[in-house]
């Protein structure tokens, strides 16, 4: 058992084996776990049945994982619907926008596609290295502001306000008490280095707060819940200006969030040549992209790599195996959906601020001494939360970022690539 992959992973080659693999693929698991409550969390409140995507997440996690493995087979990561990404398609695209789950799905195969064509051309390392390191850190620290508004308005931190717009809600209701005390429990665990802190809090509290009778609590495990979007998209709206916008905030996210976690994860493992070079960096790309395309398919938002693959990879994964075990977990979860439903709102909105601080957290790399490269990073970080919109965050960084290289003398400095973005963005406040 112990020699499971051993010639098609080439584990001695590697220094890993079976088991260590096997570790590994468990570990990022747990990290990586809290995406099957919280994907169906958000994307309900877009109109998704919390049912569905359930089943949707575990069953597109499960196959890129494991295609991952197989076809990327130097690569020891988890893929699973991206927090974020997901956010957006719940409130921008169909809350904020008017669009149906079914056009939102719609305009996530697409940006898949264009994702996948792109990964199998030279676009993509054109792409990577046009946008600055500044903005990127800016657009993720805004993604993670505008997760962690929303955690405080489902656990009931924030209100609203007729003057102030937003006020301090009923800090002292039990339900907020207990997100409160998922937050803190989330924080001590990874300080003392406890793999799946997310979930193991979300359990706990929750399990509190079926004891107290704060909430009901609907058994363990039961056959899958039935999967009602998918193969349900329409992309009758892809072409409009607004959808167009939609598609290409999606495709942006997922590039560089995909192409930033790839290369923290080589840097770990050793995977970056004299040259600078991420290797194999395309295959796990073109597994990356097509499984987007599958997910919409089945009824959740883009998937894109995990961050969290690097708890598996301290663990010692190293090869594709590692991902082929998360699959397989991922699969298991296919029967807990009744858990999944007993798990409060507010305890999994403490889930939603803890991913910000992690989001947030990578601010300290932006070029703080450069005021030029700064100020479209904060100005994305502080839009996406007070426009409560991914793409505006975007948009105005993007734009603010080309009009102060064009008024300072610096245009001829600026890639070909941030005019295109930019004057999309223009476009997409002119369609708004």
């Amino acid at each position: 058992m112990m020699d499971i992959g051993s010639k098609y992973f080439n584990y001695r080659a590697k220094k890993t084996n079976f088991q260590q693999e096997m570790i590994a693929g468990i570990t990022t698991f747990l990290t990586m776990a809290y995406i099957m409550i919280l994907n169906p969390v958000i994307l309900s409140d877009g109109g998704f049945s919390f049912g569905g995507v359930f089943v949707a997440t575990a069953i597109t996690s499960a196959v890129a994982c494991i295609a991952m493995g197989l076809f990327a087979r130097t690569w020891a990561v988890g893929l699973a619907p991206g927090m974020g990404i997901n956010a957006f398609v719940a409130y921008g695209v169909c809350g904020g926008m008017g669009f149906s789950p079914e056009e939102a799905l719609g305009a996530v195969i697409i940006s898949g596609i264009v994702f996948l064509i792109i990964s199998l051309t030279p676009v993509r390392k054109w792409l990577i290295n046009s946008i600055p390191k500044s903005l990127k850190l800016g657009i993720g620290a805004g993604i993670g502001l505008f997760l962690a508004i929303i955690g405080f308005s489902l656990m009931g931190i924030s209100a609203d306000h007729p003057v102030t717009l937003v006020t301090l809600g009923n800090v002292k209701a039990p339900m907020a008490l207990l997100g409160a005390a998922a937050f803190v429990t989330m924080v001590v665990l990874e300080r003392r280095n406890i793999k799946g802190g997310i979930i193991i809090s979300i359990i706990f509290w929750s399990a509190v707060a079926w004891v107290f009778g704060l909430a009901k609590f609907n058994g363990v495990v039961s056959a899958p819940p039935p999967m009602d979007l998918a193969f349900k998209f329409t992309l009758g709206s892809a072409l409009s200006a607004s959808m167009v916008t939609v598609i290409f905030v999606l495709f942006f996210i997922d590039l560089f969030d995909s192409a930033g976690t790839l290369t923290s994860i080589a840097n770990v493992t050793g995977k970056i040549n004299s040259k600078g070079e991420v290797e194999d960096i395309d295959k796990a790309l073109v597994v990356d992209s097509a499984a987007s395309v599958v997910g919409g398919a089945l009824g959740t938002s883009t998937c894109t790599t995990y961050v969290e693959s690097a708890a598996g990879v301290k663990a010692g994964g190293r090869t594709g195996m590692t991902s082929i075990v998360i699959g397989v977990l991922f699969l298991l979860t296919l029967f807990f959906a009744p858990l999944a439903t007993s798990l409060p709102k507010e305890i999994d909105a403490a889930a939603l601020i803890y991913v910000a601080v992690l989001f947030v957290r990578n601010i300290t790399d932006i070029s703080w001494d450069q005021i030029e490269e700064a100020a479209p990073a904060v100005l994305a970080m502080i839009a996406m939360p007070l426009t409560y919109s991914i793409s505006h965050g975007i948009a105005i960084a993007f734009v603010a970022y080309a009009a102060i290289k064009i008024c300072s003398g610096d245009a001829g400095k600026v890639n070909p690539a941030i005019w295109v973005i930019s004057i999309l963005s223009l476009v997409s406040f002119w369609v708004a």
